[in-house]
């Protein structure tokens, strides 16, 4: 699973690197905790205009689906197994339309050894960025004026897959990894070869995670409070 990561990076870097169009408002700073119901920067395809174009947008981590009653749903689906999302109605109609990426720096997974909790800092090897497949949703708040800006809730989801490797030793679930490729194929709203796209994700992440270095960080990210370039550093 993915329960914490990190974003280091300043969003220009981001906006080179996945080719954004358009920069939405109030983009969240770097974070170096990111939890569950955080606000954090992720790219889709919107298909506003006859094109489809590259948004970098601040969304809230905890997928809230359209049909919701109350936005805490959200809080227990800050990840999505992808070998389930065509049987789940939570994530299959954003399977469908709503693909996001969620780009990281890196991510945290506990390792559980003779009954301690060891965390780990899991990083590419070469400081580039690293990239998950999600999902998005839009959900409206009945409770607010329709001039309200704030009436529409942006909430997203990252989807994991059976770890592979040196991974699979941290914990059995690992985020799924895009490469730049994977990522453009995985955004374009206009397919409709969904389950191709989703299968030729899951079978292209483990050659990402063949990339990735990890160390052991302090237990002091643990604590979402705690939020500093330290949390990152080898214990």
């Amino acid at each position: 699973m993915c329960g914490r990561f990190v974003v280091a990076s300043a969003q220009d870097e981001l906006v080179g690197v996945l080719r954004v169009d358009v920069v939405g408002d109030e983009l969240p700073p770097p974070s170096y905790n990111i939890a569950p119901t955080s606000t954090v920067s992720i790219v889709l395809d919107s298909m506003k205009t006859d094109l489809p174009t590259r948004r970098l947008e601040p969304a809230r981590w905890g997928l809230v689906p359209g049909w919701a009653k109350d936005p805490k749903i959200g809080v227990r689906a800050f990840n999505a197994r992808s070998e389930e999302l065509e049987d789940k109605p939570m994530f299959r109609g954003a399977l469908a339309k709503r693909r996001a990426v969620v780009p990281a720096s890196g991510y945290y997974e506990w390792k559980t050894g003779d009954g301690v909790k060891t965390p780990h800092y899991i990083h590419p090897a070469d400081g580039g960025p690293m990239l998950f497949a999600g999902l998005y949703e839009w959900w409206k708040d009945p409770e607010k004026a329709d001039d309200d800006p704030d009436r529409w809730l942006l909430s997203f989801t990252i989807l994991t897959r059976d770890s592979i490797g040196r991974l699979g030793s941290i914990h059995d679930r690992m985020p799924l990894f895009l490469d730049a490729d994977h990522a453009d194929a995985w955004l374009d709203p206009t397919t409709d070869n969904v389950r191709d796209v989703l299968d030729a994700a899951i079978d292209a992440a483990p050659a990402v995670a063949d990339t990735l270095d990890d160390h052991v960080v302090s237990p002091a990210v643990g604590n979402v409070r705690n939020n500093s370039p330290e949390l990152i550093e080898p214990a």
